[in-house]
């Protein structure tokens, strides 16, 4: 990457890593790790869930101290014991679920903590015009958050660190939520950032664009440094290969697997604010067994709401049917018993009880089926022996059930929630970004789990940020805008930027979705009638 002429910072070592171990109990997180990263590069870290890329970052933020090891910043020795000595020292983090007040301005957002009450006014919005203009941010401070979009979001949460005087910027998988036109205007700004001398380190499981964008690579496998490559020397095949230990299996070819059968069959479903503003409007999709239907639309434009009201957990109007029975009154309990799995959006909120062991939450939601209830109590030594079943299946590192849900990092979370829904073989398996925050080997066998299901005839709606998830998984695909479908396309001729197009609100009429989505239609029309 170019330098800035006459840089005075180019070239030098912005932070170096010596060492760096890091226990808790039970596991080592941590071990003898080494990192270093160049002033005005974009550096990325890489590696499977559980391999102490979260613990590494938090170290170097000052949110845990290392047991062992040593920081140097600018080749000096630093003490980060705290986030504000971190920020002192020019450190910021960007983290992956963003830290914003949605009642609150852009420049309320931006300056909370910063300074006091009486120094929020014109001098602060002034530098928050100045650091968006040097950067190429476009980022206005009068708006209110709620009345931004999830890339403009993006743009605030690094307007704030670098209104604290961050030269040295985290980024914990910023693109997870962003369309493709999005992740190209972030890589730009990126690149500004570099150019001005400035430091990021990137956190991301998506290989493809670590490789576009990085100057350099550091591997981490199983808490320690693997690799460190740069991306023309790389694969994102060989990268992911590092990162697992082996080589994954080639992706399957696509199959269909779709029946005549509708499984579940939403109505003329719609889903209102208490002050009657409209969410989702008069909505309807099917879902046969052995398809999966994936909806693609940018967060915040009513798909989990839709979810929610699927599941029992909204006020909603509207029919819902589950294999010919009517459920549109019944609880979201029962609607489980009856056959709908659900891996929720936010697993703190809907998934998971933190502070409860595993096995504990691996019968959650499901109290009275087999294996952990004999109709009457619950079999905790079958729940137990079960959860050891799905960490193993599902590869959840964990030094053993027992361990409190809260000590696990997001991925294996997640892993563990996938697991204990497929178990229980759900006649429709709602599934709200289910490879959220989990590696590449993770990702494949989720998916891999995901097709074993649907080939047995099961039905899956599909929510997800990731447009290659969703165009390599769904067999029909729906765009949500603004609590409506906009367009219905045929995964196998829609690329992902025609597919962000749509999603941007680029069209709302399928009919007039541009020549791209108009002619995929059309193959789909096409395909039904034959």
């Amino acid at each position: 990457m170019a330098e800035s002429p006459g840089d005075p910072s180019a070239g030098r070592v912005a932070v170096e890593l010596r060492g760096i171990t890091k226990r808790f109990p039970g596991v080592v997180a941590n071990s003898d790790i080494h990192l270093r990263v160049d002033r005005g590069t974009i550096h990325a870290i890489v590696g499977e869930n559980g391999a102490g890329k979260s613990t590494l970052m938090k170290i170097l933020y000052g949110m845990y101290r290392p047991d062992e090891g040593e920081i140097l910043i600018d080749g000096k020795t630093s003490t980060l014991h705290t986030p504000q000595q971190a920020i002192a020292a020019g450190i910021g983090m960007v983290h992956q679920h963003f830290m914003l007040a949605d009642n609150l301005t852009v420049l309320e957002n931006v300056v909370l903590g910063a300074e006091k009450v009486a120094g929020i006014g014109g001098r602060a919005a002034d530098r928050i015009r100045e650091i968006s203009a040097q950067y190429g941010l476009g980022v206005d401070p009068g708006p209110l958050m709620e009345e931004l979009g999830v890339g403009a979001r993006q743009r605030v949460e690094i307007v704030k660190v670098l209104y604290r005087g961050a030269n040295i910027l985290i980024l914990d998988e910023p693109t997870a939520v962003l369309v493709p036109q999005e992740v190209d205007e972030l890589f730009g700004n990126l690149r500004q950032l570099t150019r001005d001398g400035l430091t990021i380190i990137f956190i991301s499981h998506k290989l493809h664009e670590v490789l576009s964008v990085a100057d350099a690579i550091t591997v981490i496998r199983r808490g320690t440094t693997v690799a460190s490559v740069k991306p023309g020397d790389v694969t994102a095949r060989e990268l992911a290969t590092l990162m697992v230990g082996s080589e994954l299996p080639s992706p399957e070819t696509r199959e269909s697997t779709v029946t005549d059968e509708v499984v579940l069959d939403v109505r003329d479903l719609s889903v209102y604010t208490d002050t009657g503003r409209t969410i989702i409007d008069d909505v309807s999709l099917r879902i046969r067994r052995g398809e999966v239907l994936g909806i693609a639309g940018v967060e915040g434009n009513g798909q989990a709401e839709l979810v929610e009201a699927i599941m029992g957990m909204r006020a909603s109007t509207g029919t819902v049917t589950l294999d010919d029975a009517d459920i549109t009154t019944w609880g979201t309990r029962q609607r489980r018993v009856k056959g709908i799995g659900y891996i929720p959006e936010d697993r703190h909120r809907h998934g998971l009880l933190l502070d409860a062991p595993l096995w504990e939450n691996r019968i959650l939601g499901h109290q009275t089926e087999p294996p952990n209830s004999n109709g009457f109590l619950i079999t905790s030594g079958a729940a137990r022996r079960d959860t050891e079943r799905i960490v193993a299946a599902y590869d959840v590192r964990t030094p053993g059930i027992e361990v409190s849900a809260g000590a696990l990092s997001g991925g294996n979370q997640q892993k563990l929630i996938v697991g204990r829904e497929m178990s229980h073989e759900p006649k429709v398996l709602i599934a709200a970004h289910p490879t959220r925050g989990v590696d590449v080997g993770a990702q494949a066998a989720i998916w891999d789990h995901i097709r074993a299901a649907r080939r047995a005839g099961m039905g899956v709606l599909l929510i997800s940020a990731d447009l290659d998830e969703l165009i390599g998984l769904s067999d029909t695909l729906q765009v949500i805008y603004r609590g409506r479908f906009v367009a219905t396309v045929d995964p196998a001729a829609v690329t992902p930027e025609q597919l962000g197009l749509a999603m941007t609100g680029a069209t709302d009429d399928p009919v007039h979705a541009g020549p791209s989505l108009e002619k995929s239609l059309e193959k789909k029309t096409e395909g039904e009638q034959a």
